[in-house]
């Protein structure tokens, strides 16, 4: 049933930013000089990099993803502990994707009483232009939702025209037909089917909700007892209890999951409002004032039977614990953003010899040293080794400049280096069994530093 009211326009517009959110952000561009992919939001596979406007992120952060889940779970359970189940009601992609096919349907097949008319027709040129007309528009739109999603991982104008001249990669076209074939599914035929059977988010926000959080709530203490508006109005003439209610059963047809809210609150309820918006709109032709189903909690409709004063607390210990818990790990992810290094290094000790003794008496020791440079441009990186006693050597096999004794690594932009390096005793110095060591490299231009530790062994 089609609903029109305050929270029908939020969810409109909900719709039309999320989704052109989605649709287009692979189109955006973003300068990041050289050699480096300027699609603003980018997840590089090939290139082993995830790109997010001027934020780069390589796969050794992926930590950050971590984050990002973390601020997720912690969102959610706040939006819960607010106004119930709203990320199902306004943001879940199954709603607004549902709510956009929907559309489509009223728009080709005409509203629920229209539609129920047209099942019952016989197959005719009308039936059979408006079926095909509602399936062929479904269908552009789930090819698009899968053709978009695809375009997040490659440059988003190259895809499409390799798309379209039937040139691009298996992989692109085998998960545009897989998402194809998911949205036309879900958000056509399963439909609200999705959000009561399959979605595990009811069951686990009914875990998590409390006394205080506002729901979707019908105000029994007004709207009872129910009867229709010529029924209550005689009661209401007769100096008798009469409920605002008129029993029009509206809030139930435009429930997209089918609750009747005069019931109480519901699994396949999904705070979506609408309910609010049908009901508002009898209220008014009624000459009732609106607000028989709102945003309320069950312990207000208590309060105001017992004549009691009414309240909403959005600030208490639950809220304030998932805010500071959001703030923190977005200040810990900023922190990590703003301070990271943009070289790095590894080292692996050698298993086989641990150890080399010379015939001078120094000690040879192996290591696999992998430099890491995370600028767009090349580098040179200075390789010495903390720790060990003075008249140490180190060479680095197939480097030959060196400063002062110590190898200069080149390392290309935006990438990583792998160079076995030899570090050799000084022959009149005794080692330990074990010397802790620090690989240390520094940028020639900048004087960036970056450090790992290991060990030197000896006999």
């Amino acid at each position: 049933m089609a609903v029109h009211g305050t929270f029908r326009k939020i969810k409109w517009a909900v719709l039309f930013v999320t989704l052109g959110i989605y649709y287009f952000l692979p189109f955006v561009r973003w300068d990041r000089g050289p050699d480096a992919p300027d699609q603003a939001v980018l997840i590089d596979i090939a290139g082993r990099r995830a790109y997010f406007f001027f934020i780069e992120i390589w796969p050794q952060e992926v930590y950050y993803l971590t984050g990002l889940l973390i601020l997720a779970a912690m969102g959610l359970f706040l939006m819960n502990a607010v106004a119930g189940r709203v990320w199902c009601g306004y943001l879940c992609p199954q709603t607004v994707w549902t709510d956009l096919f929907l559309w489509i349907e009223r728009h080709t097949e005409g509203d629920r009483r229209d539609r129920m008319r047209l099942a019952k027709e016989p197959w005719g040129l009308r039936k059979v232009t408006q079926k095909i007309s509602k399936h062929t528009l479904w269908l552009l739109i789930a090819w698009w939702t899968g053709g978009a999603w695809v375009l997040y991982f490659s440059d988003a104008p190259t895809l499409v025209k390799d798309l379209a001249t039937g040139q691009g990669p298996f992989a692109a076209y085998l998960w545009i037909g897989i998402l194809t074939f998911t949205t036309y599914a879900l958000a056509g035929h399963m439909r609200e089917q999705v959000c009561i059977f399959l979605c595990p988010w009811p069951r686990i926000q009914a875990a998590l909700t409390d006394e205080e959080a506002l729901n979707v709530t019908y105000r029994y203490d007004r709207g009872e007892p129910r009867g229709s508006l010529k029924q209550n109005r005689k009661l209401e003439a007769e100096g008798l209890p009469a409920g605002d209610c008129v029993d029009c059963a509206q809030c139930f047809h435009a429930c997209p999951t089918g609750v009747d809210i005069r019931n109480g609150t519901q699994l396949g309820c999904i705070q979506c409002g609408l309910c609010i918006d049908a009901c508002d709109a009898v209220m008014d032709k009624v000459g009732k004032p609106r607000g028989l189903i709102a945003y309320d909690t069950d312990e207000n409709v208590k309060r105001r039977m017992e004549g009691k004063e009414t309240f909403v607390r959005i600030v208490r210990p639950r809220t304030l614990i998932y805010v500071a818990m959001i703030a923190l790990v977005a200040g810990i992810m900023a922190y990590a953003l703003a301070t990271r290094a943009y070289e790095g290094v590894n080292v692996l000790h050698d298993r086989n010899p641990i150890y080399v003794e010379l015939s001078d008496g120094a000690v040879r020791n192996g290591y696999t040293i992998r430099l890491l440079n995370k600028r767009p441009l090349a580098r040179d990186f200075i390789l010495a080794v903390e720790g060990m006693p003075e008249g140490t050597r180190i060479e680095a096999v197939g480097i030959e400049e060196n400063v002062l004794g110590k190898p200069v690594i080149p390392v290309g932009p935006d990438t990583t280096r792998e160079v076995r390096v030899l570090v050799f005793s000084p022959a009149d110095v005794k080692m330990d069994k074990t010397t802790p060591v620090t690989f240390r490299i520094t940028e020639t231009v900048m004087g960036d530093v970056a450090r790992a530790r290991d060990f030197f062994k000896a006999p």
